[in-house]
């Protein structure tokens, strides 16, 4: 037996006791006469002492002690003389009688410390350390606790896990994908994941009807902070049901877990909203509730008088900065140069104070008078002490470029407290978005989404204006997840094929399996998918996933601890009969 407790479990009711105890040394402080060692494992830390005046061979033997070298120690269990209330384990430390290095360390290259210092491309080179870490096992413990709350949730609503398999059929609709070349098969290639779509709608037509899985996903896109080659879903779908029905579900979900996990409970039900309104009101699919500073329309307003920047401009926006008419000339300057770089794209930016004393002092003072900043101020809501901001342009441009202004703002004066949540339900999304490059339609979130069923007789005439039976869960600015009720009558999915310019010959090769499976009786039915990874970053207060996955890639998508990817050896291609050009 290596160890009798863990080195987060003894207290002051183990006094006396004899334990052995495992782990890694955490550090070491040489007193003179008294040796103390920290050691640590998952659990916790306790405290070794070493007399060198009763055991002075066992106290130079501590004294060579590095950190993270892996030790069994046996002891008594002590009272403290100097008590540590930061330390669960604080108030004993073991008296130690017996040590044995398992195995000795190289010193680390950076400090297993709550606040290391070691940066993001050390400890994801070293991340087998950094998982040492209690920050990082922490949020890899939050981790777990949602999945298994998941899991609890969705069994007591009679869902069934099961798994959907990884080598798959290409599909080159979204994002790309990762393929695999098939060695018995040569020249032809399997294709992993972006999701379980057409499997989980086949399990619909098999009549399982509640289904789920905490899946891994595959999708070859560029990176940022919340996105991985490899995520993770919670993957959901239902039969006989309609949008209510699954919203209602995973509201439920969402609760469960808050409850669960962080002990935050939502009161009523989430608020819901369109997303014509989330883009009229936020500029965003996924916007950020938490704070106020909505968007004004002054285009009316603003293109009254001589000003060409906004006369020859789509739409005229504004945003009101509670509080912040004492920003200063450099201030109000280094806004302006954050809107202008290439990320957000506006050529400048217009500003009103509305002072305290009720005057008002713009950037385009020679083109507005008194009375007009004033107008736009009542049209904007603000009050003495308010700052109006101003950007201009195409609509759609604008309303983004808006959208990133305000969220900076909104963290800049501490309204995006990473421990509030407010969750947000955003449906009617467009079913189709033209893309100018390839000058046809793609499916807005996929092809097999329904399209609200009064906008049906507009999917000849008018595609651009017919709205997807679809919804996202935002909270924070986040999309959690998403999903629609599916195309289940093969007629309606064949004209939707038609309509992203599938031929008829692309769309059997690719999906007749579907088409043939709606043949047999596919019930009404739909689902939706939970970005884990976000979820559970979101839940934890962070921006960035990778501290919520145990392996991550980075940003070009390596993993620099195990240097992947890698090249293959001649004769591995040869074996898949893959020739590099």
């Amino acid at each position: 037996m290596y160890r009798s407790h863990t080195c987060g479990e003894l207290r002051m009711e183990n006094v006396g006791n004899t334990v052995t105890l495992a782990g890694w040394v955490q550090r070491s402080r040489d007193l003179g006469g008294m040796t103390f060692v920290d050691l640590r494992d998952r659990y916790g830390i306790t405290q070794l002492a070493f007399n060198m005046e009763v055991n002075a061979a066992l106290g130079e033997q501590a004294r060579k002690l590095g950190r993270e070298f892996v030790i069994q120690v046996t002891g008594s269990v002590i009272e403290r003389s100097s008590k540590n209330r930061n330390m669960p384990t604080g108030d004993i430390e073991i008296n130690v009688s017996e040590i044995k290095v398992l195995n000795a360390a190289k010193l680390p290259p950076f400090t297993i410390e709550d606040d290391t210092d070691g940066g993001d491309e050390i400890r994801m080179q070293y991340r087998y350390l950094d998982l040492r870490r209690n920050p990082v096992l922490e949020k890899l413990r939050l981790r777990n606790r949602v999945a298994l709350e998941t899991r609890k949730y969705l069994d007591s609503k009679d869902f069934l896990d099961v798994e959907t398999p990884v080598l798959i059929k290409s599909t080159p609709e979204g994002a790309r994908d990762f393929v695999v070349p098939s060695r018995m098969n040569e020249g032809q290639f399997y294709a992993l994941p972006q999701s379980p779509q057409t499997f989980k709608q086949l399990l619909m037509v098999s009549g399982f009807d509640r289904y789920y899985q905490i899946v891994k996903c595959f999708r070859d896109e560029d990176l940022r902070a919340d996105r991985q080659p490899e995520f993770t879903q919670i993957d959901c779908e239902m039969a006989f049901v309609e949008q209510n029905d699954i919203l209602d579900m995973f509201e439920g979900l969402i609760k469960h877990l808050f409850a669960e996990v962080r002990g935050v409970n939502f009161e009523g039900p989430f608020p819901r909203m369109s997303y014509a309104e989330a883009m009229e009101r936020y500029g965003s699919d996924k916007p950020d509730i938490r704070f106020g500073m909505e968007f004004v329309d002054l285009t009316e307003i603003a293109q009254q008088k001589e000003f060409v920047v906004f006369n020859s401009s789509e739409m005229v926006l504004a945003i009101n900065a509670v509080g912040c008419s004492e920003y200063t000339r450099k201030q109000l300057d280094e806004l302006t140069e954050w809107v202008k770089r290439p990320q957000i794209g506006a050529k400048g930016l217009v500003y009103v104070k509305y002072n305290l004393d009720g005057t008002f002092k713009s950037s385009v003072d020679k083109f507005y008078d008194e009375a007009d900043l004033k107008a736009m101020a009542e049209k904007a809501g603000a009050q003495p002490g308010d700052l109006l901001l101003l950007l201009s342009g195409d609509t759609a441009k604008t309303r983004k470029q808006m959208n990133e202004l305000r969220l900076f703002l909104g963290t800049q004066l501490g309204l995006r407290n990473p421990n509030e949540f407010a969750p947000l339900w955003v449906y009617d999304f467009p079913l189709l978005e033209w893309d100018e490059d390839s000058e046809r339609y793609h499916a807005m979130h996929h092809p097999f989404t329904s399209p609200k069923p009064e906008d049906l007789h507009l999917i000849n005439t008018d595609p651009g204006k017919v709205r997807a039976n679809a919804y996202d869960l935002a909270m924070n600015g986040v999309e959690l997840g998403g999903g629609s009720i599916r195309i289940h009558d093969r007629d309606l999915q064949s004209r939707m094929f038609d309509l992203l310019g599938f031929t008829k010959e692309e769309a059997q090769a690719q999906f007749g399996f579907l088409m043939s499976a709606f043949e047999y009786g596919a019930p009404p039915h739909g689902g939706l998918a939970f970005g884990l990874d976000r979820l559970v970053a979101t839940m934890g207060g962070s921006e960035s996933i990778r501290d919520y996955i145990a392996f991550p890639k980075n940003n070009s998508g390596r993993d620099t601890m195990i240097d992947a990817p890698s090249p293959l050896n001649d004769a591995q291609l040869k074996e898949l009969g893959i020739k590099l050009s």
